[in-house]
């Protein structure tokens, strides 16, 4: 009978944990969304911007990943992955920017 209720709240933990991270997600995709990121990039597919699970596969185990990816969607890019450039995105906060980038980089 102790390990049934072992086993239950380990399961409803894993479940709640699992309802958390997909919260933090759908916020940082709210966020994104919200500050134009979505027009260009999409989770899974790339559109004008390659996708940000691809963007996390790039940089994975990148110790400065994050704020290396901050500076470059605030000052904006080119010539990383493709043709077109990404334009700078002076107008969303710093902390916006590392929120969307930190997220990315967990995909």
């Amino acid at each position: 009978m102790k390990k049934m209720k072992v086993l239950v709240l380990a399961a409803s933990t894993a479940i709640l944990s699992i309802g958390a991270v997909a919260s933090a997600s759908a916020d940082q995709l709210a966020l994104a969304t919200q500050r134009g990121c979505m027009a260009c990039h999409q989770v899974e597919t790339k559109v004008v911007g390659p996708s940000y699970k691809d963007v996390a596969a790039k940089y994975k185990g990148q110790a400065d990943a994050v704020d290396m990816l901050s500076a470059k969607v605030k000052a904006g890019g080119k010539d990383v992955w493709g043709p077109v450039p990404m334009p700078p995105n002076a107008h969303v906060s710093d902390d916006d920017i590392k929120a969307i980038v930190a997220w990315i980089m967990t995909l």
